[in-house]
């Protein structure tokens, strides 16, 4: 492996760097470093600009309007971008079905579907899990049933990240279901303003409103709106995932999240403790190795390989470091950690320097990490990937 950055790549990094200094308002900045809930519009706000400099889907080959950055250039600019206060990039439509699209879509899909996502004018969300199917998708129950040029869809699908904001879900859905339990699994693009469809709000446990259930009842769905071919969407299901759990790593926001804790510390006179050192310590090594481990699946994937059960290690160890973190600066905060009341945080959203809306940022940032090393396939599938195919068990 060759770990040393290129000019170009350097370039690249001073480039994206400058344009978040540039670019990124910083009323939505402040939230991000605050751990505030962002509104709807703070994210769309942050894609038209990225949008409109060219860089919202940068890693889409240039033939459907992204840059044709290589891996090494879309961990920079995750990193540089995550590192200096950015939103997260809403993933769905850029990162999960923007690529099944142009991989396995027909040309009419990617002509309708893929300029709205450029554009930043459609906001997808995914249709994956379901009640009392979890992680195992294998198990999803809602049908399609096709009659003629539609497929009518009955069921549900449950913790549906945003679905409140979104125009469209891209869903699985069970089309035979005398197949084995992989099989009989099509790919659907579903306007969430088709009749018959009701979306639930679940508050999580931060008290804040970021998942649903959505309910399809008869909701019809043009045939023309599968993806691939029938029955066989566990193949592009696996395509997408690979992409999530890549892109889980995070490590520019573990690197924001320790210089928070080290900020923490000093404000609180901790940076002597014995205690708080050894953690700190801990923490930058498995940061450091966090780092190392995707700059070596990025070598990999540049020589040709595909990401398999190594996007799993990233997955899950991404997930927990930055749990761990998450947990410790609330031990950091100690007593100043008691008061949590969401609806106050959300009140006074754009105070910056307000002590006590700052330190419930932190909580909500500790009670909302509870949930990536639940999505995505949970941290549980990951150690039976990681121990299948890396260890051979």
């Amino acid at each position: 492996m060759d770990a040393a950055w290129t000019a170009e790549d350097e370039q690249f990094r001073r480039e994206v760097r400058q344009f978040c200094a540039e670019h990124l308002p910083d009323s939505i900045r402040e939230k991000v470093l605050a751990s505030r809930p962002l509104a709807r519009d703070d994210y769309m706000r942050w894609q038209d600009i990225l949008a409109k400099r060219g860089w919202i889907a940068g890693f889409w080959p240039k033939e459907y309007g992204g840059c044709g950055w290589t891996p090494t250039q879309s961990y920079i600019f995750q990193e540089e971008t995550s590192y200096a206060g950015a939103p997260w990039l809403l993933p769905f439509g850029v990162n999960y079905v923007g690529p099944v699209i142009y991989t396995f879509g027909s040309e009419a899909q990617k002509r309708r579907y893929l300029p709205g996502i450029l554009s930043n004018e459609v906001f997808w969300c995914q249709g994956y899990s379901e009640p009392n199917a979890g992680s195992d998708l294998a198990r999803l129950k809602t049908r399609a049933v096709r009659e003629g040029d539609v497929y009518v869809v009955n069921g549900s699908k449950i913790w549906t990240t945003m679905a409140h904001w979104a125009d469209w879900i891209f869903a699985l859905v069970r089309t035979d279901p005398s197949a084995k339990p992989q099989e009989g699994i099509s790919f659907l693009l579903i306007d969430l303003k088709s009749p018959g469809i009701t979306i639930e709000p679940i508050k999580s446990i931060d008290g804040l409103h970021h998942f649903n259930q959505v309910f399809f009842s008869d909701v019809r769905v043009p045939v023309e709106n599968r993806v691939g071919e029938e029955n066989k969407g566990w193949t592009y299901a696996k395509f997408l995932l690979g992409h999530e759990r890549v892109l889980s790593a995070e490590v520019g926001k573990a690197k924001r999240c320790l210089e928070r804790i080290q900020q923490l510390a000093r404000e609180r006179g901790l940076t002597a403790n014995a205690r708080y050192r050894d953690r700190m310590a801990g923490f930058e090594i498995d940061v450091l190795a966090l780092e190392w481990t995707t700059l070596r699946l990025l070598s990999a994937v540049m020589g040709g390989q595909s990401p398999g059960y190594e996007a799993s290690i990233l997955k899950l160890r991404g997930s927990t470091i930055l749990q761990a973190m998450s947990e410790f600066a609330v031990d950091v905060l100690s007593a100043d950690a008691l008061p949590y009341q969401p609806e106050l945080m959300l009140d006074r959203i754009n105070v910056a320097d307000e002590e006590l809306t700052g330190t419930m940022g932190i909580v909500t940032e500790f009670l909302f990490q509870r949930a990536p090393t639940i999505w995505g396939g949970s941290n549980e599938i990951q150690r039976n990937i990681i121990a299948k195919h890396a260890l051979g068990l």
